[in-house]
Formats: C-alpha cells, structure tokens, sequence
C-alpha cells in the first residue's frame, strides 16, 4: 500500500504509521478493524476541506503494538495522548467500524479537544438481550461470506492475494489478528459502553449503511437513541463501510457536519 503523507510517528513510545493530508480543522480518521489504505479516496476527499489526521492502530498496519496492549480501552487511551502530542484541538473525530468503538471510548472520557464526533456504523456496544446476536460473527465467516454481508456491493471487498505484494498481504492478516485480540471476548463490545454513552457532550452524528449486514440499521439507531442529541442518518448504496463503497457521498457528510450543519446536544 502506498500513498503520499505516510509518515511515522513516535506517540507515547509508540511507533505509529500515521497519514497526514490537507490543511484546516483537524480530523482525527479512526479505521476499521479491516485496516486503513493509505491511498483510500475518502482520505483526498476528507482532505479537500480538512487536515486529515489518520493513523494505523497500534498492532494494525505498520504501527508497533506494545505488549500491555490489550484492550480498546489501551487504544482511547493511547489516541488521546495522540491528540495531546500532535496539537490537536477543535478536532472531528471520525470513525468508522471497529474505530468508532475507539472514538466512542474516547469521547466518554473527554471531549476537552474534540468539537464533533462521527460514528459510522461503529461497534462497541450491546444492544439486545442475553441471547440476541447484534454484530454478526466475523471470525466465523470465509472471506466471501463477510463480503456479502459487509458490503452493499461484495465486489467492493474483494482482493486478490495472488497479486497484492507480500507485505499487504501480511498487514492484512495482522489486521485481522489485531482486531481478534482488542475484540474477542467480549465480543465486538465493551459491556460497560453504552452506559456511558450519555457522557458524551459533543454534537454527534452517527451514520449508517443501508445495507449493513455486520450491524443493521436498528444497532446504529440504538447508538444514537443513547447520545444524547445525536442524528442519525442513512447511507445509501452502502454496507458496514460507507467510507470505501461510497468516498464522495461519506466525505460530503462528515465536511457539511464538521461545518455545523447538524443538530447540536
């Protein structure tokens, strides 16, 4: 994977792969548990009207995971010591997936340098009861099957190992690794989450796929229903991630937010 504004970065003795693009109020870009690419259109589109602060999360990518990284709790710890160390103040915080389980972590325990939260189709809590499934069984499924259920459009998913170069090929399944260690047990969800959700007092948007298959539409309702004064709202023609299957369309809504066209608390 390759992309211009790739640098690395020593945050809190961590190394960190970090993409860097664009000029203005800071986004803080939170991947999914899938990876960040670098050379991802919604990073130029994002970067169009924002400084575009998106880095690999410790263990993911090409950044360093320190031994005591266990947990997402390690990972809104380590981001906030982040922000502290790249200046980052009136910041949008974005993310998506597995990140915005992070930024969601993040933001309960302060908002003193974020402005305005973005979570799209983000996990991280429980919705339904003890024997309800939310967020269906990623491990469990063949690289095909996740595809039709993540994507609107499964082709939007689909890679040829053949092709790619060892070392993507490598970083994908550390990804893969990494998401299984920060989210296996318990499941896609830290049980103490949602209870929390009303410390958030930023104003929120929580954007959907329509065709999201991981966590249907009615999870993120319930995201948004426990955010006080948050909006949701619905990304056509897209699946778990709105962000690649739709980069314009994603990148256009988080800009008009980040720009104050959206409810505060």
């Amino acid at each position: 994977m390759s992309g211009d504004g790739i640098t690395e970065r020593v945050i809190a003795g961590v190394k960190t792969e970090l993409v860097e693009r664009g000029r203005g109020r800071p986004i803080l870009f939170l991947h999914p548990g899938i990876g960040l690419d670098p050379a991802a259109a919604v990073l130029d589109r994002l970067a169009a009207g924002a400084r575009v602060v998106a880095p690999s999360h410790p263990g993911f990518g090409r950044s360093e995971l320190p031994r005591g990284f266990t947990t997402v709790d390690d990972l809104a710890y380590f981001y906030l010591d982040l922000m502290e160390a790249l200046e980052l103040r009136d910041a949008v915080v974005v993310g998506v997936s597995f990140g915005g389980w992070i930024a969601a972590e993040i933001a309960v325990k302060t908002t003193e340098r974020i402005a305005r939260l973005v979570l799209g189709d983000a996990l991280g809590i429980k919705v339904g009861d003890r024997e309800s499934r939310d967020i269906a069984d990623m491990f469990a499924m063949t690289e095909p099957q996740f595809n039709e259920r993540a994507y609107a459009d499964p082709a939007a998913g689909r890679r040829d190992y053949a092709a790619m170069p060892e070392q993507d090929v490598l970083t994908v399944a550390r990804n893969r690794e990494s998401l299984a260690r920060f989210g296996w047990s318990p499941y896609m969800h830290d049980p103490k989450l949602k209870g929390r959700l009303h410390r958030i007092r930023v104003p929120t948007l929580v954007l959907w796929g329509e065709s999201d298959r991981i966590a249907a539409p009615d999870y993120g309702r319930a995201y948004a229903a426990a955010i006080s004064g948050a909006r949701f709202e619905m990304a056509p023609r897209a699946g778990h991630f709105p962000h690649i299957e739709q980069p314009d369309d994603f990148a256009r809504r988080v800009l008009a937010f980040a720009a104050g066209q959206g409810a505060a608390p």
